[in-house]
């Protein structure tokens, strides 16, 4: 897909209506295109905007790209951010041009949305063995010479499987084995004995070709660096090991693929890979780190690597969910209108962060969200708490990728609440 398409495409987002689609968007704004509505530049708190709604810091995002654009090219690493995580073509765009080498995706619908917006190099980190999605991939091959697309398989009849659905195509399908990262682990090969038998079993067709190997290093059992160094360690040798046997022969083929690297570790990642030898062609240290993008308000604050490495930067938190408190029913307790369908809770409960009133905005000393409904926060006050009907409440989120999947199209805000852009999801 060439350039001015992918532009295209990308521009007319600013062309949708908005309506009742779109939660927290100010109502009066019904008909607006996305593009008249961001060109009139609303406040977050004064614009109508109606509660619940999440925001995205515009300056906390820039510095989320920013930072691990030069991460990864201190550490000779190449970066395909996973999009699951955000599923928003905007932000792959703008991932992109901080120097991204693609992105990486999870499932066939989420490459449709990438490829229907110009993505030009998919890592897909997982197996894929559906004939009908199969049969897709290859006709975009066919359609578009520049096209790149890289899956995992993991098992001889996953490639029997694949080979059927790909017979009569016009270029083969990449593929990488997966390290399983260990027993009780999720998908992967569990031995490098096994690993050869797949290696094996791809040269023995025409639809695909080995390229690498890879896998993913945060499902490591009872995780600690030292498990998954050791892990990495493997992952690395047996590229060595395929390589010294010959299984990147095939024809065509300019480099080889390792790939690791989810948002906990990605500093064993970094120092793993740097100690690969030279292999017989050029090494392509695929890094594949998706949460940074927005980071979070509790897990991934707590396990990134620049807690672990912090002379090397800090991510920023970039959401934060503003609700409306509609009942005060105790000196204890109190409801805000957000709940399970807003905001991110398989990881941790939302973080009071401030509370916003007439008078401005303030910490919020003594406010803790206990549980979640539907659409409600439970919220507990102690006795240094001002909390009254009506106030808003900032919350910080845990768990990027269950964050953007509630939210259809997402206000991108100003430090001083203006808004200057809508991100739009693809779930």
């Amino acid at each position: 897909m060439a350039a001015d398409t992918t532009a295209e495409r990308l521009a007319a987002l600013a062309d949708e209506r908005v309506d009742h689609r779109f939660k927290g968007l100010p109502p009066d704004a019904e008909g607006l295109t996305v593009g008249e509505l961001a060109a009139e530049r609303r406040n977050l708190f004064s614009g109508g905007f109606t509660t619940p709604v999440l925001a995205l810091s515009a300056e906390r995002l820039e510095h989320n790209l920013r930072l691990m654009e030069t991460y990864t090219a201190r550490h000779g690493l190449v970066f395909a951010p996973h999009g699951k995580t955000s599923m928003a073509p905007q932000l792959f765009q703008r991932q992109i041009e901080r120097g991204a080498w693609g992105i990486t995706l999870a499932v066939p619908h989420q490459v449709r949305v990438a490829r229907a917006f110009g993505v030009r190099r998919v890592f897909l980190a997982n197996e894929l063995v559906d004939p009908a999605a199969l049969a897709w991939i290859s006709a975009q091959l066919a359609a578009d010479p520049g096209f790149r697309f890289v899956c995992y398989v993991d098992s001889v009849r996953g490639v029997e499987l694949m080979d059927a659905a790909l017979r009569g195509g016009s270029r083969p399908v990449d593929v990488v084995v997966e390290l399983g990262a260990g027993e009780g682990a999720r998908t992967g090969v569990r031995t490098e004995a096994e690993c050869a038998a797949v290696a094996d079993a791809v040269a023995g067709v025409d639809t695909l070709r080995l390229v690498g190997v890879a896998g993913y290093e945060g499902e490591v059992p009872d995780a600690d660096p030292e498990r998954v160094r050791a892990w990495l360690r493997r992952l690395t040798a047996l590229a060595v090991e395929f390589d010294e046997a010959g299984r990147f022969d095939a024809a065509g083929l300019d480099e080889i693929v390792v790939s690791a690297g989810g948002s906990a570790w990605f500093d064993a990642v970094a120092d793993v890979f740097a100690t690969l030898p030279e292999l017989s062609l050029p090494v392509l240290k695929l890094l594949r780190s998706g949460a940074y993008v927005s980071h979070d308000d509790g897990h991934y604050r707590e396990v990134t690597p620049f807690v672990r490495v912090p002379e090397e930067g800090a991510l920023h938190p970039a959401f934060r969910l503003w609700a409306q408190v509609v009942s005060r029913p105790s000196p204890g307790q109190a409801f805000a209108n957000a709940g399970k369908r807003d905001a991110a809770y398989d990881l941790d409960l939302p973080e009071v962060q401030v509370v916003r009133d007439e008078d401005g905005e303030r910490p919020a000393d003594g406010i803790t969200v206990t549980s979640l409904s539907d659409q409600h926060a439970w919220i507990r006050t102690d006795g240094q708490a001002r909390l009254r009907v009506g106030d808003w409440i900032g919350m910080g989120l845990s768990h990027p990728c269950t964050s953007f999947d509630k939210w259809q199209l997402i206000p991108l805000v100003e430090r001083d609440g203006t808004v200057v852009d809508y991100i739009r999801t693809y779930f």
